[in-house]
């Protein structure tokens, strides 16, 4: 009789599946290999299985995925959290930015903004990546060398199925780890050298937590926007939409007269350094495409 599970990882072509009874190592039916060319199972799919023993199943058919993060490639999940650091190493607008629009091109409906290492923050908290919060990203501005922030983002994990994502150094899995300490996911310092963290997760991988599954993901210090045409970024800046009015439609936002974009950056009602961020992710895309 076929059972429904959820992949939590892929580790040298098992599939460990979490069924209602536990995990279950499980094979891809050569017949569903054979009748598509693009499996690739990630964590979070679901699946339909059939026991071969009490802990080891095959895989007999896939799901339709709701959405799919494409690095880390993680599938059907409920929220993204956006993980930055304060400082060690210092939060970029281009980079904070390029991982929010990953997270756009993703499907995902939640996506949050977690700054963590609050306690290295040597300005005001209070208004610390703010622009953010005006964008319509909730922050949330924690420590989890001290604790502080941990009680709401642990609310805001509940039940959810959420990837935490983001640059290397920015405390992920320490982040987790003060949530749950018996995750005891390994972590690593922040290289002097070159100002970024080193690789401690090599896979990603759901981890169940609070009636739901978060996700430790491998740390990115590069991420590409590969399937993004220039002229669909503006609609992963959820704050341009607020500004309309520009003399030509469509608009790029960028050299084109009497842009409502534009208008309300020199007003200073848009965040420059956002708009600075989608001018150089736009240079970059719009390279890449000739």
């Amino acid at each position: 009789m076929a059972e429904r599970g959820r992949i939590l990882k892929v580790y040298n072509n098992v599939l460990h599946v979490a069924a209602e009874d536990g995990i279950i190592l499980c094979k891809l039916r050569g017949r569903v290999k054979k009748g598509r060319s693009d499996v690739r199972l990630v964590p979070g799919d679901l699946v339909s299985l059939e026991r071969i023993s009490p802990e080891e199943g095959v895989i007999e058919r896939i799901e339709e995925r709701t959405n799919l993060l494409q690095r880390p490639r993680v599938a059907n999940l409920t929220q993204i959290v956006i993980t930055v650091a304060a400082a060690s190493p210092d939060p970029h607008p281009l980079v904070v930015s390029r991982f929010l629009v990953l997270a756009e091109l993703s499907g995902v409906k939640k996506i949050i903004l977690c700054v963590n290492k609050m306690d290295l923050c040597t300005g005001d908290p209070a208004t610390f990546l703010a622009e953010y919060e005006a964008a319509g990203y909730p922050v949330l501005r924690v420590s989890a060398e001290q604790g502080t922030g941990l009680a709401e983002l642990r609310e805001r994990l509940a039940g959810e199925i959420t990837v935490l994502a983001g640059p290397s150094g920015a405390g992920k899995s320490s982040l987790l780890n003060a949530l749950d300490p018996s995750l005891a996911l390994v972590t690593g310092a922040v290289s002097e050298k070159i100002g970024r963290g080193r690789h401690t997760t090599r896979r990603a991988e759901l981890l169940p937590f609070m009636g739901g599954y978060v996700v430790d993901t491998p740390g990115f210090t590069q991420q590409e926007l590969t399937e993004l045409a220039p002229e669909d970024l503006a609609h992963c800046f959820p704050d341009f939409a607020h500004y309309t009015g520009c003399r030509f439609s469509p608009c790029s936002h960028s050299h084109e007269p009497d842009c409502a974009v534009k208008a309300a950056v020199e007003a200073e009602e848009l965040s420059r350094e956002r708009y600075d961020a989608y001018i150089a992710l736009l240079n970059e895309l719009r390279t890449k495409k000739k």
